[in-house]
């Protein structure tokens, strides 16, 4: 029997819904507008595609959007002072600087230059380590997103035994620190793991995110588990994940599809937190 598919795309426009229908309600009782600020810098067409994506959302929930577009030959610090521009503006929430920066300039410095207030990436280390501390927080997206995921299925996180396959500062560690927050027992393996399909196949939950194409297959699946596939690549000019679908589709219990899984839960979780960042802001101020 083949596993029930997690439909991201169908979730991730329930979350959009519930984040418009919250900003027509502040909008009402006269409360300002979220606003999300994306800056872009550089060509590089993945990010634009992925920024595009950022400023359609914005446009269906509500959230008005400022994109900054520069030039690759943008210096650190004009980056820095447009960030510091936006750190003061309080007609902006969310601040989020796109993903890979060009090589002249420090990505942890632009990061850390980001009020933690309005980092609704989640990457600041205060969020990181508000996180860690159980701490409420902005929550990085796709960690978010997956939870998200998991819960939709019905199935209680609460003494389950989860794997996550990659220790990445962005997906892997939050992933398993949320999977803790909700009670998971958790174990964070990576392709240097000894006898990785063993271990994985204890998970009840498995979260794939080492950035390997179709590195996991049947072998690594506990029957009936929730298997959750955040890699993308392009292989044989075909998207695919870092699990091998049609074969681990025939023994987990619910399985993510590439795409349409994972991708759209990190934009609507990005709405979600651009609220978030609003809600707090406008609490500061009443």
């Amino acid at each position: 029997m083949s596993a029930h598919l997690i439909d991201g795309k169908a979730l991730s426009q329930k979350i959009l819904d519930s984040v418009k229908h919250e900003i027509e309600s502040l909008s009402r009782s006269g409360k300002p507008v979220p606003g999300l600020a994306v800056i872009l810098v550089g060509d590089d067409p993945a990010s634009k595609i992925y920024v595009r994506n950022k400023e359609r959302a914005c446009q269906a929930t509500g959230i008005k959007s400022n994109v900054i577009t520069l030039d690759e030959r943008t210096t650190e610090e004009e980056l820095l002072s447009i960030i510091d521009t936006l750190n003061k503006d309080d007609g902006i929430h969310g601040i989020l600087v796109q993903l890979p920066l060009p090589s002249h300039i420090n990505e942890s410095k632009v990061i850390e230059a980001i009020s933690p207030y309005k980092d609704v990436d989640g990457f600041h280390p205060i969020n990181r380590g508000r996180l860690l501390t159980g701490e409420d927080c902005l929550e990085p997206c796709t960690p978010k997103g997956i939870i998200h995921l998991i819960q939709s299925t019905g199935i209680d996180i609460t003494g389950k035994h989860a794997v996550v396959i990659g220790r990445s500062n962005n997906v892997g560690k939050p992933a398993g620190l949320m999977l803790l927050r909700n009670n998971a027992t958790v174990t964070i393996a990576h392709t240097k793991t000894q006898d990785l399909p063993s271990v994985s196949r204890t998970a009840d939950i498995l979260v794939v995110a080492a950035g390997r194409p179709r590195l996991v297959d049947e072998t690594f699946i506990k029957e009936g588990a929730v298997v959750i596939d955040v890699g993308i690549s392009r292989v044989d000019g075909k998207i695919t994940g870092d699990v091998d679908f049609d074969k681990v589709k025939e023994k987990a219990g619910y399985i993510t599809p590439v795409p349409g899984g994972v991708g759209p839960m990190t934009v609507a979780t990005l709405m979600e937190n651009t609220l978030k960042a609003a809600k707090r802001a406008i609490c500061k101020t009443s």
